[in-house]
């Protein structure tokens, strides 16, 4: 696990005075790297970094010679950890970079952003338990999870070519769907449209086809995490999930945070990976002591839902849910990556793992609405008085990030946002 340096320190401060203020999701100790261009330009998109409210150009201040994030994410742990370092050094108070970097700088607010980096392949995990639980209680009631859930981290081959970045707004999703009492299925859009609270971990170095990565190396893999909504059309997935899964129910939007915080960003905020009393513990393969001591990640999610009755009448978004991945995440990032290379499978920069649905213990930590709502039953009553079982057209649902801990700057993940017409 990446270790605590000096770009870690909490009396660092920057030269960019919003970097400093209390609060911001970006302080010098984050550095989150995403793909920027100056708004309604067609310039080609730009490596960047979030300090404060501004993005650091990073060819412009002459830190790489290459506009391909992938190309980035390939080098080694050493030559990333310095990097980090350098724009660290070069954003640091006192630094003789300051009047050449302020010409690098453009205001997050005046640029457009794009996917953090090109996804070949992306892969949805499961990793939440309680989601699997309560999911597996409604369509299952009888077995509501499968005898492999705490042997094997589950997942399935998701659709890359439809992963936007925040901001994205799509259509409503037409498909099959099948009502308990209807003697045959019916076509059209989907009734109960839901969002999926996840992370997504983003692949650094690859492997070679035939060449598992070792749950001890695993992490050496990782650049970073995002925020991920995995929207989902919870009609069509029921009547189309058996015998292979998700289909058309997922593939129709999958949205991205613009920014990718670092592993070495989470380092102060790692946890001890522990399984719950009386549960297997994992194979060998997925086992090891750095996973067990620190393989975990404590971050706060947060939900939030703006209707379009209340964006037309200025009204903020309304919080539906708060939760916290220690609780939520059966399968560290390691163990995914273990898994997903133990067949000979060969990752590659860029590459998207989702965690799955990370809900909490608790009613107000569900991670979607068919939680929430207990299939669709007992709809939630917004502050404006609107209800919601579903997700209707014009709603904007927003997901916040953010990680927390004595001793340590707080740090954010951003958000990611999106909007069904």
């Amino acid at each position: 696990m990446t270790a605590l340096n000096a770009t870690h320190d909490p009396k660092l401060r920057s030269w960019v005075a919003s970097a400093n203020e209390a609060g911001t999701d970006f302080p010098i100790q984050n550095l989150p790297f995403g793909r920027f261009r100056a708004a309604g330009s067609q310039e080609a998109f730009r490596i960047g970094v979030a300090i404060g409210d501004q993005v650091l150009d990073l060819k412009a201040a002459g830190l790489v010679d290459t506009d391909d994030m992938n190309a980035l994410m390939s080098v080694s742990v050493k030559d990333r950890q310095a990097l980090r370092a350098s724009i660290s050094a070069g954003l640091a108070e006192g630094s003789d970079k300051q009047a050449a970097w302020s010409k690098a700088l453009l205001a997050q607010a005046a640029a457009e952003m794009t996917v953090p980096c090109r996804i070949g392949d992306y892969t949805d995990f499961y990793t939440g338990i309680h989601h699997a639980t309560t999911i597996g209680k409604l369509f299952r009631p009888d077995q509501p999870l499968m005898p492999n859930y705490k042997w094997v981290p589950i997942g399935y081959h998701g659709r890359a070519s439809s992963i936007r970045v925040s901001g994205q707004v799509f259509k409503r999703p037409q498909g099959q769907t099948k009502a308990p009492d209807a003697a045959e299925p019916s076509f059209g859009p989907s009734k109960r449209l839901d969002y999926e609270l996840e992370l997504g971990f983003v692949v650094a170095r690859g492997n070679a086809l035939g060449e598992p990565i070792a749950i001890g190396e695993a992490e050496d893999h990782l650049f970073g995490v995002t925020l991920l909504n995995d929207w989902s059309a919870r009609d069509v997935q029921a009547w189309e999930y058996q015998p292979l899964g998700p289909f058309l129910s997922k593939s129709f939007a999958s949205t991205l945070s613009p920014w990718i915080v670092t592993t070495e960003a989470l380092a102060p905020f790692r946890a001890k990976f522990e399984r719950p009393a009386g549960d297997p513990q994992p194979l060998p393969y997925l086992d090891s002591a750095a996973n067990r001591e620190s393989g975990a990640l404590d971050i706060t999610l947060e939900v939030l839902l703006q209707t379009a009755k209340m964006r037309a009448a200025g009204e903020a978004p309304a919080r539906l849910t708060r939760g916290n991945t220690t609780e939520a995440a059966y399968w560290t990032a390691a163990q995914l990556i273990a898994h997903h290379t133990v067949n000979g499978c060969n990752l590659q920069p860029g590459d998207l793992l989702g965690s799955g649905t990370l809900s909490g213990p608790k009613p107000d930590e569900a991670g979607s609405l068919i939680e929430l709502t207990q299939g669709g039953k007992q709809p939630i009553t917004l502050p404006n008085g609107e209800k919601r079982a579903f997700l209707e057209d014009g709603d904007t649902l927003v997901i916040r990030g953010y990680c927390e801990r004595a001793g340590a700057v707080r740090i954010g993940l951003g958000e990611v946002s999106g909007t069904v017409v």
